[in-house]
């Protein structure tokens, strides 16, 4: 399995540091040394979460620099497109296109940029795009909490590690009386991939 820089972006309350445990565990599973670091800022509903993960035969930092990530996965369309500038070439992005618009955006002080702005940012700066509404296939689920383990599911697909991995570090993170719906959401994010 070669060396991956990964990186969640979302908002509070959207599992973003739940995805990053999950993701580290399966990088560690799988035999690679595995680092991450979150970042939590001013996490509140609604305020920005960003998390690095890092699988490779031998890591340093947890921390990506700008220009080095491979997989970004984006929970909310802006909070991707702020990020843009750690991809690499090559890169590839998995976002969910459902919109929490910041505060700034509520209050009426700012305007959220447009889909084909957003899309465009996103196709300009990674070589694969896989977009989709996830909050809406995590309600099909039974669970909208689930958003972040569909969006899992598709990067699953761009790894080597074996699905069973995924599956294992998924039930140690996820309660058990959650378990069965977010087995289901991160299969039906396996279908985006």
């Amino acid at each position: 399995m070669k060396n991956i820089n990964f990186l969640i972006v979302g908002v509070g309350g959207q599992g973003t540091i739940l995805a990053s445990d999950i993701l580290a565990e399966v990088g560690m599973l799988a035999g690679m040394d595995s680092k991450k670091s979150d970042n939590m800022g001013l996490s509140v509903r609604g305020g920005s979460v960003s998390s690095h993960i890092r699988w490779g035969d031998k890591i340093g930092s947890p921390l990506s620099m700008p220009g080095t990530i491979d997989i970004l996965m984006a929970s909310e369309p802006l909070e991707g497109m702020r990020s843009l500038h750690f991809l690499r070439k090559g890169s590839t992005i998995v976002a969910n296109t459902y919109r929490v618009p910041p505060m700034l955006v509520s209050t009426g002080q700012a305007e959220y940029p447009s889909v084909e702005t957003i899309d465009k940012a996103m196709h300009d700066a990674a070589d694969k795009v896989i977009a989709y509404d996830a909050t809406a296939i995590s309600l099909e689920v039974g669970n909208v909490k689930t958003m972040n383990i569909v969006l899992l599911g598709t990067i699953s697909t761009l790894t080597d590690a074996p699905v069973e991995l995924w599956e294992k570090a998924i039930t140690k993170y996820v309660p058990a009386k959650a378990l069965d719906k977010n087995l289901k959401a991160f299969h039906a994010g396996r279908e985006k991939g």
